[in-house]
């Protein structure tokens, strides 16, 4: 009789769960930004969430709560109500670079956030200047031999995906070079140009007209296949460091608790966003490819990017000040 009566009292909890499932949303769905409007991370929320709008008859608001890297618009959405209403779109430097880099963050990615789905990947280019004498991966490796100490990779900042993605390449190779940060892309590309700086991982999608320029030259591709873009271009994997992969994503998450349903939900219908015409070029114009897909698949990249990421970075020593 007791089983009964625990079993009578916990029905009306199990059948309520789909109920509340099938009737979201009921209100609109915030998407928070935790930079600032214009950029790729606005962007990209944007794109998606005016196809989930229509998708679901219901307003998705992209909200920007942007400062300190992120960081205030992550602790944010850590603390809004985990009940399908609140999402985060996250760089792969808030996800995966920082918690690596710095001991004490205000947000904990895997505890005060759930994964739904990788929104899409932006592609990087290993690029040096046009004087520089190396056209692959061999040449540069070889050039560093000749002059130790000489080399030198640029980022737009310490911790930056370009940052890490040439401590990376340093640690693979085992070439001699000097990290050179500075203060945004355009300074750096502008110094790689002007052979202040040997080389750079920049987005596939700006160094490309360069390279056409012929004010750079592309090394190799830092993912594990060529780029459709530019199928031309070697991947560094593929020029004898299997592998090798350093890409910048965009991903969606919630706050940890959000029902799995939802959750599932949410993915699945940012899949289809992702794959229409329309969106596919928005990404394009910000040199993003779509990915999408489960939020199990996306929790299972996550730890690999965490592993990469993070081993990089425990074998270069680079830490970050909190």
């Amino acid at each position: 009789m007791k089983l009964l009566a625990v079993l009578a009292l916990s029905l009306p909890a199990f059948f309520a769960q789909p109920a509340f499932a099938q009737s979201w949303p009921a209100k609109p769905v915030r998407i928070i930004n935790a930079f600032a409007a214009g950029g790729p991370s606005d962007l990209l929320s944007r794109a998606v969430g005016d196809k989930l709008q229509a998708m679901w008859g219901q307003p998705v608001i992209v909200e920007a709560k942007p400062g300190a890297d992120g960081l205030i618009g992550m602790e944010f959405a850590a603390k809004q109500a985990p009940d399908g209403y609140n999402l985060i779109t996250v760089p792969v430097g808030n996800a995966v670079l920082l918690p690596n880099l710095r001991s004490k963050l205000p947000y904990d990615i895997n505890k005060d956030f759930v994964p739904v789905t990788m929104l899409g990947t932006v592609q990087n280019v290993l690029v040096v200047g046009s004087a520089v004498p190396a056209n692959n991966v061999s040449d540069l490796i070889a050039l560093s031999k000749a002059n130790p100490g000489k080399l030198s990779f640029a980022s737009p900042g310490l911790g930056s995906s370009p940052h890490i993605a040439g401590e990376m390449l340093k640690g693979a190779t085992g070439m001699d070079m000097i990290h050179v940060a500075y203060k945004g892309t355009g300074p750096a590309v502008n110094d790689v140009m002007g052979g202040q700086v040997t080389m750079f991982f920049s987005q596939m999608s700006s160094a490309l007209q360069l390279v056409k320029q012929g004010k750079l030259k592309a090394i190799g591709v830092a993912s594990l296949q060529r780029h459709p873009a530019a199928p031309e271009i070697p991947t560094i994997a593929e020029q004898g460091y299997p592998g090798f992969q350093a890409m910048a994503w965009y991903a969606l998450f919630a706050p940890a608790g959000t029902p799995s349903d939802i959750v599932h939900k949410i993915a699945a219908d940012a899949t289809k966003a992702l794959q229409m015409p329309d969106v596919k070029e928005k990404l394009s114009a910000l040199g993003a490819d779509p990915v999408g897909g489960t939020p199990e698949e996306f929790a299972q990249r996550l730890r690999q990017e965490n592993a990469r990421w993070g081993d990089a970075i425990r074998k270069s020593g680079v830490k970050l000040t909190d």
